[in-house]
């Protein structure tokens, strides 16, 4: 498994140094009369994904970290992610508790440096932190508990049911959460959330016209300030939220687009292969330990509601899901059969904590 790991870290970084482009995202959140919206493109070479409903009373260990002292905890909160890599591995989602994180590409993230505390890998700390934390605040409290072992860069946002948002970036081996008064603008990009802000004001949104990273986040940052002018309603924000996802996204590279309605526990979602709008009532799904694992092929050719169309959870789909999304790189063709075949199987090895 280790191995595995060090392999998908390799490939990661190789691409990422070569196809800084390719990795763009965008986040940011809407608040306004009541309303409470997340949005997010994905923008990556794959586009293959699963999304799954994962589960409550789980204990759980890291192991993508690929070192020792990995961090166990029992998930306290059901989620719903959408996952590339595999199981257990989200580039982000939505528990329970309406808390949303996502994760973005930073080249100049610096996680700290090894100490006493147990280690999860880059994807390892999304579900750690929807399995765990209720609000920002508990997501930046927990964040101490832990550390990240990864030569992936990465920062995320994050943002609560009450409309509560945070980014949390690694700036010279240490953790940096722009919170409250501090966060002025609720978006990021790929670069520092202290640099676009500062790019956001000194440019005019006719001169942001590029999909570079700062004229992103500066023409997301004009889109969220005027959400908050007029009321909407419930479909209109979604498809606000969808609007602003159009003006940033980059054709060809945007894979998926998503829309969490935190205040309602709902997820549209389209992706580049399908593009309809699917909406998930992720407040209707079993969390329960011992209920079945649920999943839905992200491009799916379905529209409309979907909740009902996910399935249970097979080792085979996480494998074929594996399979597919690392034959759409020439580097990850490299990793064998046998390590693949681990990496699908190892979440199954998670038990329900004994009552």
């Amino acid at each position: 498994m280790k191995r595995f790991y060090l392999s998908i870290v390799s490939f990661l970084v190789f691409a990422l140094l070569l196809s800084h482009v390719s990795f763009a995202c965008t986040t940011f959140c809407l608040r306004h009369n009541g309303e409470v919206l997340f949005g997010k493109n994905y923008d990556w070479m794959v586009g293959d994904g699963l999304i799954l409903v994962n589960k409550r009373g789980v204990e759980k260990s890291a192991v993508s970290a690929g070192g020792p002292n990995p961090a166990r905890w029992v998930s306290q909160y059901g989620s719903v992610t959408f996952n590339q890599y595999g199981r257990e591995n989200p580039s982000g989602g939505l528990n329970e508790a309406g808390l949303v994180i996502e994760l973005m590409w930073h080249a100049d993230a610096q996680y700290p440096k090894a100490d006493a505390r147990p280690i999860v890998g880059t994807l390892e700390w999304i579900q750690f932190q929807l399995d765990s934390s209720c609000t920002v605040a508990e997501v930046i409290n927990n964040s101490e508990k832990v550390r990240i072992a990864s030569e992936i860069p990465l920062h995320y946002l994050v943002s609560d049911k009450a409309g509560n948002t945070a980014t949390i970036e690694f700036l010279n081996g240490k953790l940096l959460a722009h919170v409250g008064k501090n966060l002025p603008i609720s978006a990021l990009t790929n670069d520092s959330y202290d640099r676009s802000v500062k790019y956001a004001v000194a440019t005019s949104i006719e001169r942001a016209r590029t999909s570079s990273s700062l004229d992103r986040f500066a023409r997301a940052a004009q889109k969220t300030a005027d959400f908050e002018r007029q009321p909407k309603t419930e479909q209109e924000a979604v498809n606000y939220a969808f609007e602003i996802l159009s003006n940033v996204a980059q054709p060809g590279y945007t894979q998926w687009s998503i829309v969490y309605d935190q205040k309602r526990g709902k997820i549209y979602f389209r992706t580049l292969q399908s593009p309809p709008i699917k909406m998930i009532d992720a407040a209707t799904f079993d969390y329960s330990c011992a209920s079945a694992v649920k999943m839905f092929d992200a491009n799916s050719k379905e529209s409309g509601e979907v909740t009902v169309k996910f399935a249970d959870y097979t080792r085979s789909a996480n494998r074929s899901l594996i399979e597919r999304s690392f034959e759409g790189t020439d580097f990850l063709k490299r990793v064998p059969a046998h390590e693949r075949d681990a990496a699908a199987s190892y979440p199954e090895t998670f038990p329900c904590k004994a009552r």
